[in-house]
């Protein structure tokens, strides 16, 4: 057991996941890819923002959620960063409407971050930074994304929206305590989107073992290099969800055992939330453990670089878990739509406006 180098926690969580759904083999059937596609990726299904959900709105869902656990007056919050990909204005930060639609004073620190699926993740980070400097007593992170994919690519069948949201603050106010965090980052060219791009691109030679697998890998080892750490010394382990296999493969090259994996993977049933994804999988985690747990959390972001964290459960999870919906509540929440209603909502069909 390794004591916390820190005296900063999570002091509130909160997610948004939409309640649309489509079936990967609908999105599968209309491009003529094969069932086993779907199969060996472990997707059962995606969620689909809504017309009028974007980034902003899913985010604000998810912050208010973690504000509603937390107990915090919003005035006390100093700093609010928005994690995304798919941010509704190319030139206006997402985390002012936010902050404002919250009631969050504006005397703050406030941004957009992007790095891809780790925005988010680079906000916690921060906001641990600026908690533990005393620059601020509250930092808001919030990872959200309406995902976008070409149309028949095979990324379409993973690309889904959502939203996670942190409150990072005193420890003793926590429900979880940051004991150790590291990032690892690359140069590594396997997922892009050009200026003027309408949809990313990825390459897919390195997608998988130069990019995930080596990124998370390499900032794990480092994180228990530096704590002391080892595999059996955590009780849950969550991974990015590009895919419902990804988790479990990069999981069992660390020495984790599946059952320690599985109960943080959320993909199968709603996507890929890109900024959203590893930090969905840890709030249904922290929905969910027991005072003493230690969680192990690896956000990865293309382009590269992957973020390593641990955390040590405390008393107050058990009081702030019914104070908003949670994970499990949202995935159960659904509606099936067809791939045309799917296309209308995501503006993948366009006409001229006279």
């Amino acid at each position: 057991m390794t004591s916390s180098r820190f005296r900063v926690g999570i002091v509130g969580w909160g997610a948004y996941i939409p309640v649309y759904r489509i079936k990967a083999k609908e999105i599968a059937r209309q491009w003529g890819f094969d069932d086993r596609v779907t199969d060996s990726i472990w997707i059962e299904e995606k969620a689909v923002a809504g017309a009028d959900e974007d980034t902003v709105t899913m985010g604000w869902y998810a912050a208010r959620s973690a504000l509603l656990r937390a107990g915090v007056n919003p005035g006390d919050i100093g700093a609010v960063f928005v994690g995304t990909e798919s941010k509704p204005y190319a030139v206006k930060p997402s985390s002012t409407i936010i902050a404002d639609a919250l009631g969050i004073s504006a005397k703050k620190l406030s941004t957009d971050l992007e790095f891809a699926c780790r925005a988010g993740s680079e906000g916690i980070r921060i906001s641990v930074s600026l908690v533990e400097s005393g620059a601020v007593r509250y930092g808001l992170a919030i990872g959200s994304d309406t995902a976008q994919a070409n149309p028949g690519d095979v990324l379409e069948l993973t690309a889904s929206s959502g939203a996670a949201a942190y409150l990072v603050g005193p420890a003793d106010e926590s429900v979880a305590v940051f004991e150790s965090l590291v990032t690892y980052v690359t140069d590594t060219p396997d997922f892009w989107r050009r200026d003027g791009s309408r949809y990313p691109a990825h390459g897919e030679g390195f997608t998988g073992e130069p990019a995930y697998f080596h990124h998370i890998v390499s900032a794990v080892k480092m994180l228990m290099n530096e704590s002391g750490l080892k595999p059996s010394d955590f009780d849950y382990a969550v991974f990015h969800q590009p895919n419902g296999k990804f988790p479990l493969q990069v999981g069992r090259m660390l020495g984790f055992p599946r059952e320690k994996v599985l109960p943080g993977i959320v993909t199968p049933w709603i996507g890929n939330t890109y900024n959203a994804s590893a930090l969905l999988g840890l709030a249904k985690i922290l929905e969910n453990s027991k005072p003493g747990q230690r969680i192990l959390v690896a956000p990865f972001g293309s382009g590269a670089g992957a973020d390593a964290i641990s955390v040590l459960v405390t008393d107050k999870v058990l009081e702030r878990v019914g104070k908003a919906p949670t994970v499990e509540e949202l995935i159960a929440r659904k509606k099936y739509i067809s791939y045309a209603e799917y296309a209308k909502f995501r503006n993948l069909i366009h006409r001229n406006l006279w």
